[in-house]
């Protein structure tokens, strides 16, 4: 017999082979949604909106699914079929909620199967902040657990009128203490915010009574502490500043 015929027959065993091993992929449920990237448009913070994604399994199996969530804070009250069959189409039902998020926001909507397996959708859109504020992140510098530290602020409405209403949120009553002064405010530059102007605001004195290292992971070096603010406004608005600095 020649070389070329064994040749085909290796080929036919290779050939066979990665069939073989590929059928489970070709015969998985897989599936896919109807949009690469979903909106929500945009929403006042606090506002909770009701979400609804579409999508089809496009595989030769079924898929039961376990779970679903959003990577990030706001996803909630998630409803999602257990089980989509070849061919059929589905929906995912849930709530997002913009009480901690401003800006730009971008959620990763996540779908677990029952074997472990992932699919995801992104979803995106902006969120109005409730408050402004002059500086959201504030440096504690070198820090010892239980050392005094002190921060002024300015805060305002984005509409430059309504007087602002803010507290801190009863949670960080224990490492903090803030005070509010109501003050007129020159907002011309962004990063020059100045008192004397026509726009109603609050002056924020922000103080440590002492933050503790008991939330760190061992070893870390770096001090990360969020603080949450509630405006009296907008009971459903919790706008926050973040503080750093690295611990002695």
């Amino acid at each position: 017999m020649s070389i070329l015929f064994f040749i085909f027959l290796d080929m036919k065993k290779i050939i066979f082979t990665l069939l073989f091993l590929l059928a489970p992929v070709f015969a998985a449920g897989q599936l896919s949604f109807s949009k690469e990237v979903y909106s929500f448009g945009k929403m006042l913070q606090g506002e909770t909106r009701h979400i609804i994604l579409e999508g089809k399994n496009s595989g030769e199996s079924p898929v039961e699914l376990e779970t679903a969530m959003t990577q990030g804070v706001g996803g909630k009250n998630f409803k999602f079929p257990k089980k989509i069959f070849p061919g059929k189409s589905f929906k995912i039902e849930f709530d997002i909620s913009s009480e901690y998020a401003e800006g730009l926001v971008t959620h990763t909507v996540i779908l677990v199967t029952k074997e472990g397996k992932t699919f995801t959708a992104t979803l995106e859109g902006e969120v109005e902040p409730e408050l402004l504020f002059s500086e959201k992140l504030l440096d504690a510098g070198y820090y010892a657990p239980g050392e005094k530290r002190e921060w002024e602020f300015y805060v305002w409405k984005p509409d430059g009128k309504s007087k602002p209403e803010l507290k801190l949120a009863k949670e960080f009553a224990s490492e903090f203490n803030a005070k509010f002064t109501p003050v007129f405010l020159n907002i011309e530059k962004i990063d020059e915010i100045k008192e004397g102007g026509k726009v109603p605001g609050l002056k924020v004195k922000l103080s440590t009574k002492g933050i503790s290292k008991e939330n760190s992971l061992p070893g870390q070096k770096s001090l990360r502490r969020i603080v949450t603010f509630e405006s009296k406004g907008n009971k459903n608005a919790k706008p926050e500043i973040l503080i750093i600095g690295y611990w002695k």
